[in-house]
């Protein structure tokens, strides 16, 4: 017994960022991080936004239920569309192969192989009409689309759509992800040089916040960062320091940072890890307005206030025991909603053997709609807040992030730590370590290396 007493004292509890959990936390762990509830939680909908972006949050309108869906042609995404939208989708987040997403046309030679493979073919504005044929935009709270590199165009094939519809563009809610910077850190989609893709992406913020104030013409997204073996810490360091990039270079123009900042958006991967994910989404929101009170001397509260896109994430799924996925998912989406996401799409269990079939679809969908209809999480607002231990993450995390953007900064900014492969060396660390981790069982993943 003394023995076994021994081994859990030497037993570290750790994050997935490696932050060392204690056994129980009181008042005194926040004190030690100079905790003050005034500075660090105020209410919600108010600076620095902690307890998230709306006073009532989830009692007003629950989070947009968006799924991320398209594969093969224009019109079979068509039909998975409509299905999902009649089944109580709120959003939805048009999914691009792989041709597409780096603008090549599906008859090039390089394209060859991935056609309609991981996301639906786009060629021309007809893809575009074929893809929203009949969708009732009216029961449609958002329009996303991954398109990154080539953000530009997605923007204009919209225009273009509208209008020849005879509809206001700005009338419907479009939503780019439009981050080419994290392409070259976390997945490889990019198009044009860094400095070149972010004055692309710069020009597509500055005409959508003149032009169409309803839009949302960036997402900042460590989504794919986070799949690529960043920590949670990383991957806010990292996707705040690209929003900083394009940031600067709005500013660059004259543009003044009250008539954009409020149109930035961020996209986030929600892990297994519960409260250190709860705890990222609060820290975000904290770190993102006092970036733009205090370094960009935002005044509108509006510019303070980081509307969330969260995702499920799509690494932790296995081709093992495949029905795991579905708690898997249900706990990461838990995450996102007590973390006060704005919007959320849950993976499906098959994810990691095909596309999604429809009845994969249709659970990933169902699994949000029972977290926001039976559950009871989304009643109250913000209802791990003040939790000893969820509000000592929230400071530990929004620390080592702020260290961490401080650090990029020095070096140069996001688009030298790009040049230099700073980023993408920190991933390949980090990924190589967890992935030893489970081949050595220090981390236990069910159906894969245990049970």
């Amino acid at each position: 017994m003394a023995a076994e007493k021994n081994n859990l004292e030497k037993r570290r509890f750790l994050t997935n960022s490696n932050i060392e959990l204690k056994r129980i936390y009181t008042q005194k762990d926040l004190d030690e991080m100079g905790f003050d509830p005034d500075k660090d939680l105020g209410d919600a909908g108010h600076y620095p936004n902690t307890r998230g972006v709306t006073e009532n949050m989830y009692r007003d309108n629950f989070w947009i239920f968006g799924q991320y869906a398209g594969f093969g042609s224009a019109e079979e995404a068509n039909a998975r569309y409509k299905y999902l939208i009649e089944q109580g989708q709120t959003g939805f987040s048009v999914a691009l192969d792989l041709p597409t997403q780096v603008g090549l046309d599906s008859d090039n030679n390089m394209s060859r192989g991935e056609v309609g493979k991981v996301g639906v073919a786009l060629d021309s504005l007809k893809d575009i009409e074929s893809l929203f044929d009949g969708v009732d935009f009216t029961k449609v709270r958002q329009v996303r689309t991954t398109a990154n590199s080539m953000g530009f165009v997605m923007a204009s094939w919209y225009i273009a759509f509208a209008e020849k519809q005879g509809v206001d563009p700005n009338s419907i809610r479009f939503f780019i992800q439009n981050d080419p910077l994290k392409e070259y850190i976390g997945r490889g989609a990019y198009i044009f040089p860094p400095k070149a893709a972010v004055k692309l992406t710069a020009d597509t913020v500055e005409y959508c916040s003149v032009h169409m104030p309803n839009w949302e013409p960036i997402a900042i997204s460590g989504y794919h960062i986070r799949d690529s073996g960043a920590t949670a810490v990383q991957e806010l360091a990292f996707t705040l320091s690209n929003g900083i990039a394009y940031i600067e270079e709005v500013l660059k123009r004259g543009v003044d940072i009250d008539v954009f900042g409020s149109k930035f958006n961020t996209f986030l991967g929600s892990h297994y890890e519960f409260l250190e994910e709860v705890a990222k989404l609060r820290a975000v929101r904290k770190l993102w307005a006092r970036l733009m009170k205090e370094r960009y001397h935002a005044k509108n509260e509006d510019s303070y206030k980081l509307r969330i896109l969260t995702y499920t994430q799509g690494g932790t799924l296995t081709a093992q025991q495949p029905l795991n996925n579905i708690v898997r998912v249900t706990v990461e989406a838990m995450a996102a909603v007590l973390g006060g996401t704005q919007t959320l799409a849950t993976s499906s269990y098959d994810e990691a053997l095909s596309l999604p079939t429809q009845e994969a679809a249709m659970v990933a969908l169902r699994t949000q709609q029972i977290l926001a209809y039976e559950s009871g999480i989304a009643k109250t607002v913000d209802p791990l807040g003040g939790s000893y231990a969820v509000e000592r993450l929230t400071l530990e995390l929004e620390k080592q992030a702020m260290d961490l953007i401080h650090k990029i900064d020095e070096m140069g900014g996001a688009v030298a730590c790009i040049d230099k492969g700073f980023f993408q060396k920190e991933l390949a660390r980090e990924a190589y370590d967890f992935q030893k981790s489970i081949e050595n069982k220090e981390r236990y993943i069910v159906g894969v290396n245990s049970f």
